[in-house]
């Protein structure tokens, strides 16, 4: 009960410390002393911290909110300017608080970075990287896992990265769980040897557009120890130094160690010359480091530039797999020297490459500044607007910059949520003729919370409450698929087995649905009859599945702040049948449940390895074996309930003494909201993972396929696995460059490597666009350059990769592709590439940059 302490004799410091200690698991500590530390003022002025015994975790709901006490691991003790202590407690925590904030957990608008958070100066982000290594050396991480409302802020927002990292592909040293980062934190690039030696194209052009982009203010350049691409390079070049003649490059691999050379004629120039192989190779890691960090500043105006100007800082560092900790090693001692350079683009690419708006608010969008809309005003709005797209007589124009910078200066408030169907020809804000912020869309195959009951429930009360829309709409469609085949299954189920035995287990809700429809008709009624009553008793399904399971929408409903309203799509007309609200609104408005039911994933079993992770001291993992480990790991990500532990030293210990042996290799893009090994939740040891901006093969193809012919010839690796992304920001910018003309022929005109990049890129956009139609819209052609793009890599690997090739051929090696979906977390699998049968009879050897350097070119 008390609410200050006042200390005025010096000799009692020490008792009133042990007295604070003994009562620290009170909630008034929590709240007056968060880092376990206090800080006693004396009388004669000194200042001094005593520690408490405990240390209070960074919020998980951003700064004020309130955390558990935690037993003392690894002092990590932010250190809070003076205090008198004759003060109240309340009165003590927010500057407490605020030096927390200030010591690396800045206030974020959620709980995971988007572009609406400030970006820190560099040494802030520096900071941050810091402490969330430390966290995870400790074992106490904090970015555990993710929920729908994160991946909806970050897909809603948009990235801000605070750092980008350039790290090795070795599947011990997921970089996102070595510093302890949350998606949107981290823009990662990976390539094995964490080195430009064959992907500057790529990785130049990926930084530049974090760190002129996303605004990004810490490039950290981070090798490893024990790493597999330098050690074979240190041991190529010591043969070559010992007569070993050394052969003309056959394999991407090879060509990636050739170019890895230099480092370690760098690193042995270095040592005394009794130095041997073993300590070179370790040298030569730190090399490498720095190596890379002149490389970027000697050939990338725009990070040059960036430099110069104090925006950005390149650091490097090297992370210890045995005992999790990253050895930060600062800038490179020759900084000054390269921020001379006049070099624009890395080498192999310096020769290469508003009428008719309609007025919805005050801005032209609709936007928070606008009023609200309520329940009867919103659904007026639809079906006005489904009228005017039903009589080809739609308004919904253009946005412009303007509006799209109101969209974000002010934020979204949808006057409606709707929850409709995956199905392409239900394009939902078309159908209701609406604008950007005007409609919060919910969509998955068949308009239901059958298995997607967390996000969509999750969501809805996001949408109901902060964003205050008042009006939910559950539109299904006709001839839908999802219910069609549900019903064919149910009936197929039906006549083969007792009815009741399999049916839940195996149709779940969608089964029950078409099982009421049946009921509903006349005894014989066909397959289709019974499909097309399903569709409407499953909008009606949905609707008492959100009263039933959630509290906020219950309360909201009944008070009449929102409605809940139901209807169907006709295919064929393009109108609405509006439904009104649900016959059993009132019985089920009576419930007091508050939480959707837990979804059944994995059956929580997934073997980590003999030593509790996965090592080559474990069996090879089949494809068949490892896609089904990929769709398990996704799955409990996208629901929110991941089974990833924290990595202690055992652990470690066994992937330094055992090696790694990763069941897949995932390409995928640096973007920082697609963190491979937390979207398969991953343990270290797992995946193989190699990342570039736009997932591609544009540039770095010496270096993905080299990286990958490693993963699959030493390390046994049996799944490769090419992911894209919705909303890619490097395919539709090049997408965007396509659509302004830029053409091919302008390869050797002078830019950046973005733009080389991304021009390159625009092949894809281009293919696209001519398979699409001249009446694709933008985002069509950038959704479907993404779905190219992915088969794009996978044709590259399988053209230009003899091993990978011959691997596919034999059965050894599955080669696949899929695509991330920002707002679900779920990953599309995609399967082989179309053209697979034909590429596996190509010829060539060699990536066509390698091949022209093994020629002297």
């Amino acid at each position: 009960s008390c609410s200050a302490f006042v200390l005025f004799l010096d000799r009692s410091a020490s008792a009133f410390v042990r007295l604070l200690s003994a009562m620290r698991h009170f909630q008034f500590f929590q709240h007056a002393y968060p880092h376990g530390v206090a800080t006693l003022q004396y009388p004669q002025g000194a200042v001094t911290q005593h520690s408490l015994g405990f240390v209070r975790p960074a919020p998980a709901l951003g700064v004020g909110s309130v955390g558990s006490i935690q037993p003392v691991q690894r002092q990590a003790i932010v250190a809070a300017g003076p205090q008198n202590l004759a003060t109240t407690p309340r009165q003590q925590a927010p500057s407490i608080q605020h030096s927390l904030c200030k010591a690396g957990n800045p206030v974020r608008s959620s709980t995971v970075r988007t572009a609406k958070d400030p970006q820190p100066v560099p040494e802030e982000a520096l900071k941050l990287l810091k402490l969330g290594n430390a966290r995870y050396v400790a074992g106490t991480p904090q970015a555990v896992s993710t929920d729908a409302g994160m991946r909806k802020a970050l897909f809603d927002h948009g990235q801000a990265p605070y750092a980008a990292i350039v790290g090795c592909a070795d599947s011990r040293c997921p970089v996102d769980t070595v510093f302890d980062a949350r998606p949107g934190d981290l823009f990662v690039l990976r390539n094995a040897g964490n080195t430009c030696t064959h992907a500057e194209g790529s990785i130049v052009g990926s930084l530049e557009f974090c760190v002129a982009h996303l605004k990004s203010s810490l490039i950290l350049v981070m090798g490893h120890t024990k790493c597999g691409a330098i050690h074979a390079a240190t041991k190529a070049y010591l043969d070559g130094q010992e007569g070993v003649d050394a052969a003309p490059a056959s394999s991407a691999l090879e060509g990636l160690l050739s170019g890895l050379g230099s480092v370690a004629h760098q690193a042995a120039s270095d040592l005394d010359k009794s130095a041997n192989a073993q300590a070179i190779a370790e040298h030569a890691i730190e090399v490498n480091v720095f190596n890379t960090i002149n490389f970027l500043l000697q050939f990338s105006q725009v990070i040059r530039t960036k430099v110069q100007q104090g925006e950005v800082q390149i650091h490097g560092g090297i992370y210890d797999i045995e005992t999790g900790a990253v050895r930060f090693l600062g800038r490179s001692p020759k900084e000054a020297a390269f921020l001379s350079s006049q070099m624009g683009m890395p080498p192999t690419m310096s020769g290469a490459s508003g009428n008719g708006l309609l007025m919805r608010g005050m801005h032209g969008v609709r936007t928070a500044a606008d009023c609200s809309v309520n329940p009867k005003d919103a659904l007026k709005l639809l079906q006005a607007g489904n009228q005017r797209f039903a009589s080809g007589s739609p308004l919904a124009g253009r946005t412009n910059l303007n509006m799209r910078k109101a969209l974000v200066d002010f934020g979204q408030a949808p006057h409606a949520t709707i929850i409709g169907c995956a199905d392409s020809r239900c394009p939902i804000e078309s159908i209701f003729d609406a604008m950007p912020g005007e409609l919060f869309v919910l969509r998955n195959a068949g308009n239901t919370c059958t298995h997607a009951e967390g996000s969509m429930v999750g969501s809805l009360e996001f949408s109901i409450g902060p964003l205050k829309s008042k009006l939910i709409l559950v539109l299904g469609h006709t001839k839908c698929g999802a219910v069609h085949g549900a019903t064919k299954m149910y009936l197929d189920t039906k006549r083969s087995t007792e009815r009741g035995s399999a049916l839940e287990a195996l149709l779940h809700d969608l089964g029950c649905v078409a099982q009421d429809a049946q009921a509903q008709l006349a005894r014989g009624a066909s397959a289709d009859e019974i499909a097309e009553r399903a569709i409407k008793v499953n909008v009606f399904h949905t609707m008492n599945f959100l009263l039933k399971f959630s509290k906020i929408v219950r309360e909201k409903v009944r008070d009449g702040e929102i409605e809940l309203h139901g209807g169907i799509y006709d295919l064929t007309t393009g109108c609405v049948e509006f439904l009104g609200q649900s016959p059993l609104q009132a019985e089920v408005l009576e419930s007091r449940t508050c939480l959707p039911p837990s979804i059944a994933v994995a059956s929580g079993n997934v073997s980590r390895g003999m030593h509790g992770i996965r090592t080559s001291a474990d069996e090879i993992v089949l494809p068949a074996d490892a896609m089904r480990l990929l769709k398990e790991g996704n799955e409990r990500f996208a629901v929110g309930q991941p089974m990833t532990g924290k990595v202690d030293s055992s652990m470690r210990r066994a992937l330094v003494e055992h090696g790694q042996a990763p069941h897949t290799a995932v390409v995928g893009c640096a973007d920082s909201r697609v963190p491979i090994d937390t979207i398969f939740d991953a343990m270290p040891g797992e995946l193989f993972v190699l990342r570039n901006a736009g997932n591609t093969c544009t540039h770095a193809e010496g270096s993905i396929a080299g990286s990958l012919e490693f993963c699959v010839g030493a390390l046994k690796t049996r799944l490769i696995f090419v992911l894209g992304h919705t909303k890619c920001g490097a395919v539709a910018g090049a997408t965007q460059a396509f659509l302004s003309g830029m053409k091919k022929t302008e390869k050797h005109t002078s830019g950046s490597a973005l733009d080389c990049l991304l021009r390159d890129l625009s092949d894809v956009a281009g293919q696209a666009s001519q398979e699409l139609g001249s009446d694709a819209s933008t985002d069509d052609i950038v959704a479907h350059s993404i779905r190219l793009n992915v088969f794009r890599t996978m044709n590259f690997l399988l053209k230009y990769s003899a091993h990978i090739r011959d691997q596919v051929r034999m059965g050894e090696l599955e080669l696949q592709g899929g695509i991330y979906h920002l707002e679900t977390g779920r990953v599309e699998f995609l399967g082989r590439s179309p053209a697979q049968h034909v590429l596996l009879s190509s010829d060539s050897k060699l990536p066509p940059s390698l091949d022209l350097k093994s020629m002297g070119a």
